[in-house]
C-alpha cells in the first residue's frame, strides 16, 4: 500500500512538471516572437476619451499564447508604430509617440525592463473583449502558426505622461 501511494504521487510529479515547463516553453517562444515584433495594428473603433481601441493581430505557434502576447504587441505599436485610418470604423490614424526610428535601440534597457512579463506596460492595457476572440480572428497561416486578432484597449493618455516622466519621449509642449 505504501508503495503503491509513493509511485502515485511520484507520477502526480511528473505531470505537474511536464504541464508547467511546457507552459513555460510556450511562453519563451511567444517571447522570442514578440522580440521581433511581429504584429499588425488597427483601428477597432472609439474608445473612451484617452483610450484607443485597436485590434492587434498576434503570430504564434499556439492561438492563446497569441492571446497574451497581443498586450504586448499593442503597446508596442502605440509606440513605435501607430496606425493608419480606417473609413469603416470613422478612425483616425495615430502618429506613434516615438519621434526617433531608433529610439528602442537609444533606450534598449527601459524597454526590456517595461516589455518583461508583467512589466509596466500592463498598467496601459487591457483586452476589451476579455479574452474571448472572434471565430474569424483566429486564421491558420501555415502548418504551424497562427494569426490571432485581438481587440485591446490602451490608455494612451498615460502611457504618453509615464514615458514623458521617465524621460523617454520628448513632451508634445517641446520644440522640434
Amino acid at each position: 500500500m505504501k508503495l503503491l501511494l509513493t509511485k502515485f504521487i511520484l507520477l502526480v510529479i511528473v505531470l505537474l512538471i511536464f504541464t508547467f515547463s511546457g507552459k513555460a516553453q510556450a511562453r519563451k517562444k511567444a517571447d522570442k516572437d514578440t522580440e521581433q515584433w511581429r504584429y499588425e495594428i488597427e483601428c477597432s473603433g472609439e474608445g473612451v476619451q484617452g483610450t484607443y481601441l485597436i485590434k492587434v493581430w498576434s503570430y504564434s505557434k499556439k492561438p492563446h499564447v497569441a492571446i497574451d502576447q497581443a498586450k504586448k504587441n499593442a503597446v508596442h505599436g502605440i509606440i513605435f508604430k501607430g496606425y493608419p485610418g480606417g473609413s469603416g470604423q470613422q478612425c483616425q490614424s495615430q502618429k506613434p509617440f516615438a519621434r526617433s526610428a531608433n529610439l528602442e535601440n537609444e533606450q534598449e534597457t527601459f524597454f526590456k525592463d517595461f516589455f518583461a512579463d508583467g512589466g509596466k506596460y500592463m498598467r496601459f492595457v487591457s483586452l476589451s473583449t476579455d479574452g474571448a476572440v472572434g471565430a474569424g480572428d483566429v486564421m491558420k497561416v501555415s502548418k504551424k502558426e497562427y494569426k490571432v486578432g485581438v481587440v485591446v484597449a490602451v490608455n494612451k493618455a498615460e502611457l504618453r505622461k509615464y514615458l514623458e516622466e521617465e524621460g523617454v519621449i520628448k513632451g508634445l509642449s517641446t520644440g522640434f
